[in-house]
């Protein structure tokens, strides 16, 4: 039987066969290990190296551990700056959704208003937020409270600055002055996005009035009123599920239903058109200069799709109350932008296009 002794040899002399001293020293291992066979096992896979050749191939060799290890300070540093750094991006993300208000006429997204503006503030509010490239207002309309009285809107629309230019039209009359800054300007607004005021309005040291804004995504809201509703239902003292609840769950799915009828065959209407057809059809006739309705329509775009409820809504909104007003349909636009849910927004728009078809078409005038 061979003894542990002699294996010991026999792996040592094998390994001493298997290293050169030369590569010993490539790899960082003493040649002065290799003669002592009885040490070669503790010699290979010691951590005492030549310190001559040690530092061959260690890039850290200049490096302590000290040197290496983090100080106190460093993540004090580090703190701060992400600090800073969290403070900066609040900073921008709060300068982002901090519009300046402008309360003139309630707009939905699409829409393009044409106006003459002469208002010194106006103009400076204009000409400032160009020279920041960030061309944007908000606008807000007004809405009459079952008292009469008539509030701003907390739902508006960012409009964007498209055309900003000296009118060519002469100052109204009664002006007292003609110098540069009472002259009017031709002013076009195109609306985008909506958005609803969160907190108090602030007056700046310019004049105007700004707020801090949320802005809304139809998309987003659909997705959060059928998850918001797809939770188990609420239940009523005996533990029985509501019937609101589980009526809600259906919101949206009614909506795009809904939103269907607007471009689908109706038999009640001539040649049995869809309601958006036939109120086309009836608004040519009643346009009040050629064409009023082939650039309306050019300006608002294809019709969003059916799947779009909301979308689909504020699109009918914006063709039955263009700007100008062609006075032929109730004013729906402040309710579409208070309404919570889609279905609300759909049945708005269904109403008010089924009013105006048949004030146009004579079967029921509303004035």
């Amino acid at each position: 039987m061979v003894s542990v002794h002699q294996i010991t040899i026999l792996v040592a002399a094998t390994s001493a066969a298997a290293f050169s001293p030369s590569q010993l020293r490539t790899c960082g291992i003493s040649s002065r290990c290799v003669p002592s066979s009885h040490r070669m096992l503790n010699c290979i896979f010691s951590s005492k190296v030549d310190t001559e050749n040690s530092n061959d191939f260690d890039d850290f060799a200049e490096f302590s551990s000290t040197q290496l290890a983090s100080s106190d300070e460093d993540v004090k540093d580090d703190s701060s700056f992400l600090s800073d750094l969290q403070s900066r991006v609040q900073e921008v993300e709060d300068k982002s959704n901090k519009l300046p208000l402008m309360i003139l006429d309630t707009m939905l997204p699409r829409q393009i208003l044409q106006i003459q503006i002469q208002h010194e503030t106006l103009k400076a509010l204009m000409k400032h937020r160009v020279s920041q490239e960030t061309p944007t207002l908000g606008m807000l309309g007004m809405a009459k409270l079952s008292t009469g009285q008539t509030v701003p809107l907390k739902t508006g629309v960012e409009v964007h600055i498209i055309q900003m230019e000296k009118s060519t039209d002469k100052p109204p009359t009664g002006t007292t002055s003609n110098t540069e800054s009472s002259e009017p300007w031709d002013v076009s607004l195109r609306a985008g996005r909506r958005f609803v005021i969160e907190g108090e309005v602030d007056k700046t040291e310019e004049g105007w009035t700004e707020a801090q804004v949320k802005f809304l995504d139809s998309q987003e809201e659909e997705e959060k009123e059928v998850q918001e509703f797809s939770k188990p239902s609420m239940v009523d003292a005996s533990g029985k599920p509501t019937e609101v609840s589980a009526g809600d769950r259906l919101s949206v799915a009614r909506a795009i239903s809904k939103s269907k009828q607007f471009t689908e065959p109706n038999m009640n209407m001539k040649n049995g058109a869809s309601l958006v057809d036939r109120w086309i059809e009836l608004a040519k006739e009643n346009e009040r200069q050629p064409g009023q309705i082939d650039a309306l329509l050019k300006q608002l775009g294809e019709m969003p799709p059916e799947y779009e409820p909301t979308e689909r809504a504020f699109w009918v909104g914006a063709l039955i109350n263009p700007l100008p007003s062609m006075g032929v349909a109730m004013e729906i636009r402040p309710a579409l932008l208070v309404s919570k849910k889609a279905e609300e927004r759909v049945q708005v728009a269904l109403e008010g296009l089924l009013k105006s078809i048949k004030h146009m078409d004579g079967s029921a005038r509303m004035w």
